[in-house]
This record gives structure tokens, sequence and C-alpha cells, in this order.
């Protein structure tokens, strides 16, 4: 009886081992890990333009026609994402270059003046929210700021005024959207070594559209 009783807890001891070791097992192979950014100088060695600027709500915009600076203006952008200038109503302009605007304005304008000449400059911008930089979680000032070329992890922190007192720097993410695959990628980045420690390998290149994601610490 004592030898089955034996027996009976031995099976039982290692059933119990031999699920906890599945169980482990698979919490490990769920487990996902996020990729790593190369690292960005501090001080760009061979900086060049970034993608052409597309023109989002709010965005101000000089219009100049040549020759008949009547037609040209100066105009905010709606947020509806369209503009209004002498001779033409609710022209759409969000989404748009620069360039692709001043076509539009001059081929609406034909029917008025012949081969008109159009330039639209952007004097204050915001950009669209595919363009702009989204810092949230534990830092001073969470705020979407406007993507400019060669804008690296360094210069968002100082755009929002660093971290946060209680912020898990390390342990931040950038969610990137990947154009090739219509996908969401996730990168681990290095906020407090970047800013506390000076490490310049935990500098990274920003891309248009990135989030930075900062939790708080534990304790």
């Amino acid at each position: 009886m004592d030898g089955m009783m034996r027996g009976g807890w031995t099976r039982l001891i290692t059933g119990l081992v031999a699920c906890g070791t599945v169980l482990g097992g698979c919490s490990g192979s769920g487990a996902s890990t996020s990729a790593q950014l190369p690292p960005a100088s501090f001080v760009g060695t061979q900086e060049g333009p970034g993608e052409e600027y597309i023109i989002g709500p709010l965005d101000e915009l000089t219009i100049f026609v040549w020759r008949n600076p009547e037609l040209g203006a100066k105009v905010q952008v709606r947020p509806d994402g369209r503009i209004t200038t002498p001779l033409i109503a609710d022209m759409p302009a969000v989404g748009k270059t620069p360039k692709m605007l001043s076509e539009d304005i001059k081929l609406a304008l034909t029917q008025y003046i012949q081969n008109p000449l159009v330039s639209v400059i952007v004097n204050n911008f915001s950009g669209t929210y595919s363009q702009q930089i989204r810092i949230v979680g534990a830092t001073e000032k969470p705020a979407s700021i406007p993507y400019r070329a060669n804008m690296t992890l360094l210069d968002a922190m100082i755009a929002v005024g660093g971290l946060s007192e209680y912020a898990a720097g390390n342990r931040a993410r950038l969610v990137r959207y990947d154009k090739e695959t219509g996908k969401q990628k996730e990168y681990k980045v290095r906020i407090n070594d970047l800013i506390k420690q000076g490490d310049t390998k935990a500098n990274v290149q920003l891309s248009p559209g990135d989030v930075i994601i900062i939790p708080e610490s534990m304790f």
C-alpha cells in the first residue's frame, strides 16, 4: 500500500514538473522581441534632402501668380484640407506637394488668363499626420511634431523637453509603418542611455510618421 502511494506521488510530481516545463516553453516561444535600429550620429555629416513635402491642414501658403499679383494670396489650409484664392474656391490642397498644387491652380486659372505661371511656397508647416512624429507616454510634454529631414531621436526628445521623472526610457518603443509590407514594425530605443548617459549608439534616425511610446517605471 505504501509502495502504491509512493508511486502515485512520484507520478503526480513528475506530471507537475512536466506541465511546468511545457508552460514555460510555451511562454518563452510566444514572447516577441523588437528589432534594433542602426545608430545615427549626433551631428549629421552627410545631410541631404528628405522626402518631398506633402501639404497638411493648417499649413500657411503663399500663392504667387507671375504678372498677375492680384490672383495670388497668402492662405492657410483649412481643417477640411482646402484653400480659397481669388477666382478659385475650395481647391483641395492636403496630400499634394507644392508643385502638384501649383499645377492644379495653373489649370484652374487657364480659363481666365493665358499660360499662367504659378508658384506655391510653404511659409509655416504642420504636415500631414503621416509625416508627423508623435511622442507619447512618460515625457515632459507629449506632442506631435512636424518631421524634418535628417531628424533623429535626440531631436525629437529635445522638442518635447525630455523624459518625465518616472519614465522607463530604456523600455521605450518606436513604431514605424513599413511601406513595402504595409505593416507596422516595433523597434527598441534606449532613451535613458541617450539622454542621461550620452550614449551615441542610442541615437537613431527617425522617419515620417514614427510613433515613440515611453512607458513609466513600475517603481
